[in-house]
């Protein structure tokens, strides 16, 4: 069984849940930025959830199969159609031989997923499918896709047609951010200019980073470091005093210091927000950022169980709030 991209969207690639246990060895992690919606694109047709889909950047591309699939796209609202009929996000629908499937533009989201039952079954590249763009690794043949690419897929496992019975949101509240590892080279005036102003995120963004603009933030003790370890998330500030925040395919380690680190909780919303809309950031303890975390891990739980069988064209809600 195989998928053909017809035509491919900017920046669709090849993730599952990403690399674990290799930054020590220089290799970043990789896998989804908005690791819930993946998830749960997984869900609706039946995968485990750290199967393999694929990622897009703003719109999907065409696409066609070989043998009978279902597939759910997932991420925001989005246009999509089967032979120019339309069908809804979040929920699962079937794909046959013969019919093309077009994943239109997504709206108020930046990231979107399309998984299909069975997952992409690329190579296993260290562990994982996931692609690193900057390194070459995993996904087909560690590059974005192009039109004509073929990519193996599962079989199709019987089940029900599933569907999202309540929209899983984001709210419009401050991204919560831990202080460091660094946060001592940032004297009151920085941190009041960065827990008191607006930063509109930059359209200077990929997978790997996505820059903010703003009032300049400066390092009193220099912004030039001994080189350490950074996460999803972590939060630089090199000597134009733009602030830097690395994402999933970010460096394993660099040498500018870190004001702060992006909640795990937040990280995906701050992903999700489009070019050119502005975020605040919220100070909060590392024992707060931890609880939000189990939190919301056991709100997708609950999410992923609660799938239901998708009865009606209007079982699941017309908009997922970002």
């Amino acid at each position: 069984m195989h998928l053909r991209i017809r035509q491919a969207g900017p920046m669709v690639t090849v993730q599952d849940r990403g690399r674990r246990g290799l930054l020590h060895s220089g290799v970043s992690g990789s896998g989804p930025m908005d690791a819930p919606s993946f998830r749960i694109a997984n869900a609706l047709v039946g995968n485990a959830q750290d199967m393999a889909a694929l990622e897009f950047a703003s719109a999907g591309g065409t696409f066609e199969v070989s043998e009978p699939v279902r597939f759910a796209v997932t991420g925001g609202d989005v246009d999509i159609r089967i032979d120019g009929s339309t069908v809804r996000p979040w929920e699962s629908h079937d794909l046959f031989p013969g019919s093309t499937l077009v994943v239109g533009g997504l709206r108020s989201a930046v990231w979107g997923y399309l998984a299909f039952s069975g997952g992409i079954d690329t190579p296993l590249i260290l562990g994982s499918r996931a692609t690193h763009l900057r390194t070459g690794l995993g996904g087909h043949e560690g590059r974005c896709l192009r039109t004509g690419d073929l990519l193996p897929i599962g079989p199709l496992d019987p089940m029900p047609h599933l569907a999202l019975t309540k929209p899983w949101r984001r709210s419009n509240r401050p991204i919560n951010v831990v202080a460091g590892p660094q946060d001592d080279y940032f004297d009151a005036s920085a941190w009041r200019i960065f827990l008191g102003s607006s930063f509109t995120v930059s359209t200077s963004r990929d997978r790997m980073a996505q820059m903010l603009d703003g009032p300049a933030i400066s390092a009193c003790r220099g912004n030039d470091i001994v080189s350490d370890g950074t996460t999803f998330g972590s939060i630089q500030v090199p000597g134009s005093g733009r602030p830097i925040v690395l994402m999933a395919e970010r460096q394993t380690t660099g040498g500018y210091p870190k004001i702060a680190t992006v909640a795990s909780v937040d990280v995906p919303r701050l992903a999700q927000t489009p070019s050119g809309l502005a975020i605040r950031f919220r100070l909060i303890s590392q024992a707060t950022a931890e609880a939000l975390l189990v939190a919301e891990r056991q709100a997708l739980l609950d999410v992923i169980a609660g799938l239901s069988e998708k009865t009606t064209p209007m079982s699941v809600a017309q908009e997922v709030a970002q």
